[in-house]
């Protein structure tokens, strides 16, 4: 008897550890919640300013369907080109 309850309280406490781990991994995330980047801060006050993007890799996907490297490398493009490159998420674009 003794081992049935010990084989009982296993598996639940397993398929409940199961359950939370695997449900937060398959959990679909709604990208319209992600924080914009702070394009501000990339923006030259004087407009013959030639702005240095810094090197590092942290991929931004804009709606225009191109990757860029950064997000400074998205706002300084967003800041010559015009509002209609929009952000649509972190990460490479599918």
């Amino acid at each position: 008897m003794a081992a049935f309850s010990y084989t009982t309280i296993f598996f639940l406490v397993s398929s409940t550890l199961a359950y939370t781990v695997f449900s937060e991994i398959f959990k679909p995330r709604d990208i319209n919640k992600w924080p914009k980047p702070p394009c501000k801060m990339y923006y030259s006050v004087d407009p013959s300013y030639t702005s240095q993007c810094p090197d590092v890799t942290s991929y931004v996907c804009a709606t225009n369907g191109h990757t860029y490297q950064n997000e400074c490398f998205f706002c300084v493009d967003q800041w010559e080109f015009g509002p209609h490159i929009k952000f649509y998420k972190y990460g490479k674009c599918d």
